[in-house]
């Protein structure tokens, strides 16, 4: 772990462990390359300049990120931090300096198998912002595990399904590709997804869904950087048929070549 590239101390992490004001990105690094960099730039620009009011600097980080990626084996998942070591509990309105966080650690070894979901009413504060507060969500999927299943799928207090943890979900409905219409942090996995289902010719399409009607959907998955396009197996113990579609898109995202980071 490195701050604008050399060893981070404690006190440097301080901040951010008592506070957790911050945004980030992960990516999964392969051969120095990485699928939809474009998108994790513009991520953390734009939050960059949505906690701090402050501009990112792009090909800083994507130095920092090279660097970090170079010192550990192929392929990684490598997490670009934004925070202010320095922020005031009392005072964040003040001037901020945000400082470039890198942390490295292994990729997933293989494939995950189907995830089994439950549904819990939840909604992330700025859903919009990939954000360092995880205890809420992470709560959520302690709870969701402790009543024997994989992970949670959050749904609003209108009953429409909308995003897990640290993953988006899609559906498939028999014509196509479908996003629940609801707040959420749009990843950008998902976002390469949609790429690759304009490829393969299948309609894409967002609406809402309760959580009822997405048990009764022709199939699921998960989406996430370090994991790529994951199957959904049940949803509140409903299990899901897991269409050739469904692999297709898999497939095709794993194609994707990677852009030079």
């Amino acid at each position: 772990m490195e701050l604008n590239g050399r060893p981070v101390s404690a006190g440097e992490l301080s901040g951010l462990a008592l506070y957790g004001y911050g945004h980030f990105t992960t990516m999964l690094v392969t051969d120095l390359r990485v699928r939809g960099l474009d998108l994790h730039m513009q991520r953390l620009t734009r939050d960059c300049a949505a906690l701090f009011d402050a501009e990112l600097d792009v090909p800083r980080v994507r130095e920092l990120a090279r660097r970090a990626a170079r010192a550990h084996p192929s392929p990684c998942v490598v997490r670009v931090t934004v925070h202010d070591p320095e922020i005031d509990l009392g005072r964040p309105a003040a001037r901020t300096m945000p400082q470039i966080l890198v942390s490295t650690r292994p990729a997933p070894v293989s494939v995950p198998p189907p995830v089994h979901l439950g549904t819990r009413q939840f909604t992330r504060d700025a859903p919009d912002i990939k954000g360092t507060g995880l205890f809420g969500v992470i709560r959520q999927r302690r709870a969701a595990q402790l009543d024997g299943l994989d992970d949670a799928l959050f749904m609003g207090v209108d009953g429409r399904v909308s995003e897990g943890p640290t993953w988006n979900i899609g559906f498939l409905d028999g014509e196509g590709l479908v996003w629940p219409q609801a707040p959420c942090l749009e990843g950008v996995t998902a976002r390469l997804v949609d790429r690759v289902a304009g490829s393969l010719g299948v309609p894409v399409s967002t609406r809402p869904l309760a959580a009822v009607a997405a048990t009764r959907m022709r199939g699921a998955f998960v989406t996430n950087a370090a994991t790529g396009v994951r199957p959904v197996a049940s949803i509140d113990g409903v299990d899901l048929p897991r269409p050739g579609l469904s692999l297709r898109i898999a497939r095709a995202y794993q194609e994707l070549p990677g852009d030079p980071l």
